[in-house]
């Protein structure tokens, strides 16, 4: 989820979690999409499917942004597969449906792209590394 990518169509800032799946679908994006707009677009996915539904649809749709704004070497497998992960697991913390508001507001480390919670689950040269862009990559910092 570590592409900055700006939208040459922008999605309006409101939308339902089935709406800015369908506008990510199309190839639009909310914003500049930074990393907030990535973590947005994803939790969107993990509200809206079953978790491992979520992870091939997100995924694929990312690639296919990336490729459209002509940046395909930009998607990131571990970094994105990593914040499905932790959402998906904030989200059964949390024990009932949240809005993207109420989630934001209680996990805000996972809107921290630099020296962000990945920087502590990983070690740089993990996330540099092209395995890890091609597949998950289990956490390792630590090891």
């Amino acid at each position: 989820m570590k592409p900055h990518i700006s939208a040459a169509t922008e999605v309006p800032t409101v939308l339902t979690n089935q709406q800015l799946v369908s506008e990510f679908e199309q190839g639009r994006a909310p914003g500049e999409f930074h990393h907030a707009g990535h973590v947005r677009v994803a939790f969107s996915y993990v509200m809206q499917f079953p978790f491992l539904e979520a992870v091939e649809k997100f995924s694929a749709a990312l690639k296919r942004f990336a490729l459209s704004k002509g940046k395909p070497n930009l998607y990131h497998e571990t970094i994105t597969w990593a914040y499905l992960l932790l959402i998906h697991e904030r989200i059964a913390r949390a024990g009932s449906a949240q809005t993207w508001e109420e989630f934001a507001a209680g996990n805000p480390d996972l809107l921290v792209w630099k020296g962000g919670l990945l920087a502590t689950l990983y070690r740089q040269e993990t996330l540099d590394s092209d395995l890890a862009r091609q597949i998950f990559v289990l956490p390792d910092q630590g090891r």
